[in-house]
């Protein structure tokens, strides 16, 4: 093994990235976008996660202090009253679920409409009814949760810099790999002294760096932004996300070894991309799920990755207590590195 091989391809792919001035901006603006859109939705602790139609009203949004609405169904934080002129515009938003309630405001029997087929239009429901009843007239004992409360935005962040760097792992070695081998750069390079290994390894080696590199310019231009809460250690995080890279790397290798055409790569990248981005909890939480679906998560090294970025990041965890999630990203690491240079080949 020859370092100074390894290191002129490190070099020449990196030149190759940073010169494709599209690829480059994109691998930054595109994470940033979605952390920024979801911050500026999901970011406000008003946010109203239930919406209520009420009509006849001529103002899209209804006020608190106009309506003949229980006042303690108006004080919900969580709902957003939405006015419609007619029932039949009314009617119509809530079949589509745009809306989860409709209620009528000049109806002295409170009259309302609701989807037995929503789950949100049932609460939405039982939270109205027990609007009538008088304050204190409740059951059971309410005990606020002690510590800090995480935004959600704090917990969907990690998923979204984990997802780009399954997309940039991914389709950045494994799509390129093929498409150097379909245009016969990869049989050129075996007229060299350069080995498979060496090649896998500056390939791997040069999207590794990218990967942190890319990370820590949009960490670090989000948390600008929205000032991200962090409890455990940054360099913690940063080994977990190094370790979550090469492992994301070394598969995008694995299915480069013997791809021959761009369209199978493709078919076979979003195979296995999309499962790991619905899956892996990026967006939501799969808590309730059936457990053969969580088994499933289990096997991807997006869900382990995420997991302990998530530990470190929102309870405060240590590597100590994150390490069964490291050993799984670096045992699929070497499992895929050593399937991908022994299944390597140059030609078509």
């Amino acid at each position: 093994m020859s370092l100074k091989r390894i290191w002129a391809m490190f070099k020449a792919r990196n030149y190759e990235f940073f010169r494709d001035k599209a690829a480059f901006g994109w691998n930054f603006l595109f994470p940033f976008l979605i952390i920024a859109g979801f911050g500026f939705i999901f970011g406000d602790r008003n946010f109203s996660g239930f919406k209520v139609g009420a009509f006849p009203s001529a103002a899209q949004e209804v006020s608190r202090d106009a309506t003949a609405l229980p006042a303690k169904f108006l004080r919900n934080p969580h709902l957003k009253v939405i006015g419609f002129p007619t029932l039949e515009q009314g009617l119509l938003e809530l079949k589509h679920h745009k809306i989860d309630f409709l209620v009528r405001l000049d109806s002295p029997d409170k009259q309302y409409w609701v989807l037995d087929s929503s789950p949100k239009g049932y609460l939405v429901e039982r939270i109205f009814l027990t609007s009538f009843i008088p304050e204190g007239a409740g059951y059971g004992e309410r005990v606020a949760v002690p510590g800090t409360e995480i935004r959600y935005i704090d917990w969907l962040f990690p998923g979204i810099l984990g997802m780009n760097m399954m997309f940039s792992a991914l389709w950045g070695v494994g799509y390129v790999v093929v498409r150097y081998r379909k245009n016969g750069v990869l049989k050129r390079l075996k007229a060299t002294p350069l080995t498979a290994f060496e090649y896998l390894t500056a390939q791997a080696l040069s999207r590794f760096f990218l990967l942190l590199f890319t990370l820590v310019v949009v960490w670090w231009g989000a948390d600008l932004l929205f000032s991200f809460r962090v409890a455990g250690s940054l360099v913690n995080l940063l080994l977990v996300f190094a370790l979550g890279g090469l492992s994301l790397t070394s598969i995008g290798l694995l299915l480069a070894a013997r791809g021959t055409s761009e369209e199978f790569a493709s078919g076979a990248l979003n195979f296995i991309s999309w499962p790991m981005m619905f899956l892996s909890e990026v967006w939501f939480s799969l808590e309730g799920a059936p457990v053969w679906i969580k088994r499933f998560a289990d096997l991807l090294p997006l869900t382990h990755l995420l997991r302990a970025v998530r530990k470190i990041m929102n309870d405060g965890a240590t590597l100590a207590e994150v390490s069964g999630e490291c050993f799984i990203l670096l045992a699929i690491t070497a499992a895929c590195l050593v399937l991908a240079a022994t299944l390597f080949s140059w030609n078509e």
